[in-house]
C-alpha cells in the first residue's frame, strides 16, 4: 500500500475521531458538512443508544447499568481502551460469545467474538470452534489424550495500525480517539476490502444490513461506565478491560503482573489485545 493512500485512511480516521463532540459548540460549528459530521452523528447515535442497548441484553446475565459503575469522561482522547486475555482461566463456556450476540444483535451463524479450542499432539495441532463455542465444547472421545489442550477467545483487536481502516474506499472503517476502531454502516458499501485485509479473521459482512461488521469492544457500553458485555458475564474473569492509559485500571495491571503476547507481531497492526497463555501455536 502506497505511503500516500496508508495517509490518506489515517487521515479519514483522525477526521471521524475528532467528530466526537457532543457539546453545543460542536453541534454549532460549521464543520458539520460532509463526512466529518455524517461520523459525528454516528458516535452520538452509538452513546445515545447505549442504554437502550443494554436493556435489551438478557435480564439473566444483569447488563442494566448499577449506580456504582465508573463514568467515562467526555475528553474521550484521555483514554485507551484494550483488553486483556488470560488463556489459562477460559474454560471455553461460551458465555461471552452469547453475551455478545444477545448484546449486539448478532445474526445467528455470525460472530463478534468467538472461542477456539486447540488440542496440541506430538505431530501437530487440531483446531475447532463449533458455533463460535457459543454452546461450548463437548468432550470427545479419542483414543489419544493431547498434550495440551485449552481454549483461545478470539475478537477484534482494535489495532493501532489496523489494515481495515487503510484499506476502506470511502472511510466507513475509522479509529475513535480512544482507540476503538469502529464501522459507520450508514458510510459502508459492502465492498469487502477490511475483511480481506483484516489478518485476524475478525470482520464479516452482516446478512441483515449487507454491511462490514465485528466486535466494536461494546463502544456504547463502555461510554456509559460499563465493561463489554463479554467481560461483564465471563464466570472466571479471563477477560479484563480498561483504560491503557490508567495505571490503575484492571488491564494495567494485569500487563505489569503478566506475561503478554499479541497476534500476529511481525505484521505491526500493534494490537490492543493481550494474551496471557498461548504460545506459537495459537495463530
Amino acid at each position: 500500500m502506497s505511503d500516500d493512500r496508508r495517509g490518506e485512511g489515517r487521515t479519514r480516521g483522525r477526521e471521524g475521531a475528532r467528530a466526537t463532540g457532543t457539546t453545543p459548540a460542536d453541534t454549532n460549528r460549521s464543520e458539520r458538512t460532509g463526512a466529518r459530521w455524517q461520523r459525528r452523528k454516528f458516535l452520538a447515535r452509538l452513546g445515545a443508544s447505549a442504554l437502550g442497548c443494554s436493556l435489551a441484553g438478557t435480564a439473566a446475565k444483569s447488563l442494566a447499568i448499577t449506580p456504582e459503575q465508573r463514568v467515562v469522561e467526555d475528553k474521550w482522547s484521555i483514554h485507551r481502551w484494550g483488553m486483556g486475555i488470560d488463556v489459562e482461566r477460559c474454560i471455553g463456556c461460551g458465555s461471552c460469545v452469547e453475551a455478545c450476540a444477545e448484546e449486539n444483535h448478532v445474526p445467528p451463524e455470525m460472530y463478534r467474538t468467538w472461542v477456539e479450542r486447540y488440542r496440541e499432539y506430538e505431530d501437530g495441532t487440531i483446531v475447532d470452534s463449533p458455533h463460535g463455542g457459543r454452546e461450548g465444547f463437548s468432550h470427545l472421545d479419542e483414543s489419544r489424550e493431547p498434550i495440551r489442550a485449552f481454549f483461545v477467545p478470539k475478537l477484534c483487536n482494535a489495532c493501532q495500525e489496523s489494515p481495515c481502516s487503510q484499506v476502506c474506499p470511502v472511510g466507513a472503517t475509522f479509529e475513535t480517539p480512544d482507540g476503538a476502531v469502529l464501522i459507520d454502516p450508514e458510510y459502508c458499501i459492502g465492498c469487502r476490502y477490511c475483511i480481506q485485509a483484516c489478518p485476524y479473521g475478525c470482520r464479516f459482512i452482516n446478512p441483515v444490513t449487507n454491511t462490514a461488521d465485528k466486535c466494536s469492544m461494546c463502544y456504547h457500553r463502555i461510554h456509559k461506565g460499563l465493561d463489554p458485555a463479554c467481560v461483564h458475564v465471563c464466570p472466571t474473569d479471563a477477560r479484563i478491560f480498561g483504560d491503557l492509559k490508567d495505571p490503575e485500571s484492571p488491564v494495567s495491571k494485569f500487563l505489569h503482573s503478566h506475561k503478554t503476547f499479541v497476534l500476529k507481531p511481525h505484521l505491526n497492526t500493534y494490537p490492543k489485545v493481550y494474551y496471557h497463555g498461548i504460545d506459537r501455536e495459537v495463530r
